[in-house]
């Protein structure tokens, strides 16, 4: 059994939201992994998606690895607090999940495969918590940037919950929402499982299957 403050499940007001700084955190300019600028500008033709699935450690190596992704970033979306940092992130009163900045290639990976890795290696029906991680910084969501993004998203959750109804799972509690700023955390959490390769990195995955991205129609 474990206890948190019940005020970090919660988004906090526009008055309660800590100030934050105008002045961005430092981070490496290069990924640790595969050298790319880790600020850009980034190749012609390249997309952004920014996926939050509960720590943002494991997460991020996730995407490094899959072919077509050409640099991540991990960081704080959708809050209210400018330039967080990670204490301020975890208290509950920045409004920020954290998040992993997927710069890919559409042309060697799409969307809706990102898509599908992101609900296969998380338990998008936990709310405010992956596991033991309790907070809302640890909720699950994701962030679109244009109208095609968001109808994928739409769409493959609506795909996934009727994966997860058949296996007995609740109701999905993804947020989904307009991208706003993409605040970068600390140099230290950038790549940190090749940093620290025994680091922490839990897997809550459901073990379900997402249709999205293996030739299903989300619509069918």
């Amino acid at each position: 059994m474990f206890w948190t403050n019940p005020s970090k499940l919660q988004l906090p007001s526009p008055s309660e939201a800590l100030p934050g700084r105008t002045q961005p955190l430092d981070v490496p300019p290069q990924h640790f992994v595969n050298g790319q600028s880790l600020l850009g500008p980034y190749p012609d033709g390249s997309q952004v998606a920014v996926l939050a699935m509960g720590c943002f450690w494991g997460a991020e190596k996730l995407f490094w690895e899959t072919p077509g992704v050409h640099v991540t970033a991990v960081g704080y979306s959708g809050g209210q607090t400018p330039n967080p940092t990670y204490e301020e992130a975890c208290s509950g009163r920045t409004g920020h999940a954290e998040a992993v900045q997927v710069v890919f290639d559409p042309k060697r990976v799409s969307y809706e495969d990102l898509l599908r890795l992101f609900w296969e290696n998380h338990d998008p029906t936990q709310g405010m918590r992956q596991g033991n991680d309790v907070g809302s910084q640890y909720r699950s969501a994701i962030y679109w940037h244009d109208e095609d993004q968001k109808r994928n998203a739409e769409a493959s959750r609506e795909a996934y919950q009727r994966e997860l109804n058949q296996a007995g799972f609740g109701e999905i509690s993804t947020e989904i929402a307009k991208a706003g700023p993409f605040f970068f955390a600390e140099g230290y959490h950038q790549q940190y499982l090749a940093r620290k390769p025994n680091g922490y990195c839990p897997d809550h995955s459901t073990g379900v299957a997402c249709p999205i991205g293996l030739g299903v129609n989300a619509e069918a």
